[in-house]
């Protein structure tokens, strides 16, 4: 009975639909105390004083502490960074509450406890704060500049500069002898991330045991208990951490953060739980922010198009501290800055900087939709350069000719596990009906329509299944690339999966479910699948890097296939045959070619329970577990087509149609698949058409909430052509790739190259994201001055 490939609805939506699903906002403990953070109003600022006292003094407030306070009392260090990219990388410490400087607006400077929710936001109003204003560094061109230090005491605010760049003259070489060149100014905006359910804590003590159980709204649950164990100095055995049910993560529940830190500090210290669930405005300054660049780029090509040389250059705005990835995240896109294509020549060089705003790290493809879209929007440029449509210069330039391949070693030295980009080009560009949407294109610029047509399109490759540990060791992150699976079978021959990765919409116990059944040849219903509690798994590396299936999955077959092989050697001594002998058909077990000997492979699990005729030296039980290191990353790749109208008249743009052609390798449940590159779509044209996060001069966010932060809703986005081709990964024995975030790698560039084809007639040949309505109006309306005059 196959199961692997099938459309199957997902186990956990009935729980999640219905309400009996917990998020931590759900779970009560009695005598909980509610955390208030008092923020900085003030980008940069030196803290003269705090007041509490009044704050004190307001109904149900129990206790009060400014940073100072904490600095004395508390055994808390700074907040953790996991990824320090350089050896001299600058790392200021960043406590979890503000101590002698503000460095954003939004770093907590006191933190107020009551025994209501809405106490401990009343009662922060009462404290006062006197500031000492510092000139506040708001953006990373500012902060290259060096006009002001948004850490006065660093000296600087370049952070690092980190290059894979191993012969910058031959570089240069190539591109001083190209034919044809092409550069670019391009700026990735910052996002904010906008979950379905904002961040929570609540951490429980057990006073007299010593232990504390932390819930959080994590992405990343056995990560977070060692890292708050280093932290807080409280042993890592005495710490256990739930991830309930968790709406949503996008990498920026991926994170160690002050109120998690001081959730439990103050727990530990006073001996009742300690609570806070983020507002949806407070979360626009209290959760780490997206993106975040600004990117050069040059382009070498001869006379055919074909690429000679690519060359990089990145400045990333870090924000006030590093948080747990801060500096890598922009290092996850270096390796792709040439995409999909042969090129001999490359080099990228990525400079971090400090600013005072929200810090920045891992948000929804992290690094890898900045580097597709400098790479696929710099083919546009030069395919208009070249004289040939967007298509063609990507058939002139993609790796091994587009042809199928495995193990291809990239220009930037990865070796992509395999590809095979023409057909999933031609796939996309039948789908969309591109001769079609051109002579629309055609038809409506012959006829001077105030509505014009844009066809953008992006071929992309990311990076996935982040692993082996060797290779993250070698560019300095802290934790491994493996993960850890349990599987079991119980005495009534049910089956227990225990999971490293950890779920946040992803539906890992459908697909986790899927994989044992089509291995054993049992029925998906019959598998349980336990995640996200570092006390039921206790080894793991959680989810993030669009790893669980390709990390997490694998590990969970693996195990599989071991618990099948023990299954076999039982079942072979009770028949007196060779275990080499025995083989699984159907969810039987049977020596081959004798049906008649035929045993349910469920029935296994109680004879191993009661031990009863084992071989002579076999353990009890049917339990196997594997910790799965992959050789290789996973690379996932696809074609986007975006199809836009761009009102000539108001500057205002409407997605009309979008198809998606993604390869992921094998598919688990191709119904998830689409899910997921359904909403990768949608947050990646957000960033291309509407979100940003906008600040003043001053560093003050200016639309900290969903009134003025464009989170797209259903009416801006049409029904979409999602299609696949397949192209089994050579990294692992399932030949599955990642697809968690492949939608959004690919689609703002499809999206902003639409908007650019529309606009061409105008001589425009770029757009700042986002392409607001009043961006474009100003574009056109310049563009037609100008051809007036």
């Amino acid at each position: 009975m196959a199961v692997m490939g099938t459309r199957m609805l997902r186990k956990e939506d009935p729980k999640l639909l219905t309400g009996e699903a917990k998020y931590v906002d759900d779970i009560h403990a009695a005598g909980e105390l509610w955390m208030g953070m008092v923020r900085s109003t003030h980008a940069n600022a030196r803290i003269d004083s705090v007041d509490v006292s009044a704050a004190l003094e307001q109904p149900g407030v129990v206790a009060a502490y400014t940073g100072a306070d904490l600095a004395e009392g508390y055994w808390i260090a700074p907040l953790p960074c996991a990824w320090p990219v350089t050896p001299d990388m600058l790392n200021p410490p960043h406590f979890p509450v503000a101590v002698e400087n503000a460095r954003y607006v939004g770093d907590i400077v006191a933190v107020v406890l009551a025994d209501s929710r809405y106490g401990a936001n009343d009662a922060i109003e009462h404290v006062v704060v006197m500031y000492e204003d510092l000139p506040a560094v708001t953006t990373v061109e500012v902060a290259a500049s060096g006009d002001a230090l948004a850490h006065p005491d660093l000296g600087t605010n370049k952070a690092y500069s980190w290059a894979l760049d191993p012969d910058p003259d031959a570089v240069q070489a190539a591109l001083d002898d190209s034919v044809h060149r092409v550069s670019a100014r391009f700026v990735q905006q910052r996002l904010i991330p906008s979950a379905m359910e904002p961040r929570g804590v609540l951490a429980i003590p057990s006073p007299h045991g010593g232990d504390i159980t932390l819930y959080s709204s994590t992405q990343v649950p056995h990560i977070l208990k060692v890292m708050v164990a280093a932290t807080t100095g409280i042993p890592e055995h005495s710490i256990r951490v739930i991830a309930p049910s968790v709406g949503g993560g996008f990498g920026a529940k991926l994170n160690v953060n002050a109120d998690e830190i001081l959730a439990v500090a103050l727990a530990n210290k006073l001996k009742r739980p300690i609570r806070w669930t983020e507002s949806r405005s407070e979360a626009a300054m209290s959760t780490t922010q997206g993106r975040g660049q600004v990117q050069y780029i040059e382009i070498g090509a001869d006379a055919d198009g074909k690429l000679t040389a690519i060359k990089a250059h990145i400045q990333a705005d870090l924000g006030a501290y590093m948080q747990l990835i801060t500096p890598g995240t922009p290092l996850l896109g270096s390796f792709l800055y040439t995409g999909v294509y042969a090129c001999p020549a490359f080099g990228f060089v990525c400079d971090g900087y400090f600013t005072n705003l929200t810090p920045t790290d891992a948000y929804r493809g992290a690094g890898r939709p900045e580097a597709s879209y400098a790479i696929e929007r710099g083919m546009d440029l030069l395919a208009a350069e070249v004289g040939v449509n967007p298509e063609e210069i990507r058939r002139r330039n993609y790796a091994v000719g587009g042809e199928a391949f495995e193990n291809w070693e990239s220009p930037s030295g990865l070796v992509f596990d395999s590809g095979n980009y023409r057909p999933n080009l031609d796939k996309a560009l039948e789908l969309a009906d591109i001769a079609e949407l051109r002579a629309e294109q055609t038809r409506r610029r012959e006829a001077g329509d105030s509505v014009q047509l844009g066809i953008g399109m992006c071929t992309y490759v990311e990076i996935c299944g982040l692993a082996p540990s060797r290779a993250l060791g070698d560019l300095g992150y802290a934790a491994g690339g493996w993960e850890h699976a349990t599987v079991r079978m119980l005495p009534t021959g049910m089956i227990e999966v225990v999971s490293g990765s950890t779920p946040h919409g992803q539906g890992h116990e459908t697909s986790w479910a899927m994989i044992v059944a089509d291995k054993m040849g049992i029925d998906p219903a019959h598998v349980t699948v336990l995640h996200s509690d570092t006390a039921l798994s206790p080894l793991g590396l959680d989810t993030y890097g669009s790893r669980s299936l390709a990390v997490g999955g694998v590990a969970i077959a693996m195990a599989t296939d071991k618990l099948i092989e023990k299954a076999k050697a039982i079942v072979a001594h009770q028949l007196e045959a060779s275990p080499d002998d025995i083989v699984l058909d159907e969810g039987n077990l049977m020596v081959a070619g004798s049906p008649d000997t035929a045993t349910p492979i469920q029935s296994v699990g109680f004879a191993a329970f009661s031990a009863h005729d084992l071989p002579e030296g076999m353990e009890p039980n049917l339990q196997e577990q594997v910790s799965f290191d992959p050789p290789n990353f996973a690379f996932p790749f696809g074609t986007h087509v975006a199809v836009v109208e761009v009102d000539t008249n108001t500057g205002g743009v409407d997605l009309i149609d979008y198809i998606a052609v993604d390869d992921c390798g094998n598919q688990v449940n191709p119904l998830i698949v689409e899910g997921q590159v359904h909403g990768g779509i949608v947050q990646g044209v957000a960033q291309a058409l509407w979100e940003c996060a906008e600040y003043d001069d001053h560093g003050t966010p200016l639309n900290p909430s969903l009134m003025d932060y464009l989170v797209p809703s259903p009416t801006e986005v049409p029904s979409m052509t999602v299609d696949s081709t397949v192209t089994p990964s050579t990294t692992n024995p399932l030949g599955v790739k990642g697809v968690g975030e492949a939608g959004t790698i690919g689609s703002a560039a499809a999206a902003i190259n639409a908007v650019v084809d529309a606009l061409s007639p105008y001589g425009i040949s770029d757009i700042e994201m986002p392409a607001s309505p009043q961006r474009l109006w100003r574009l056109i309306n310049a563009a037609q001055e100008g051809a007036s005059t």
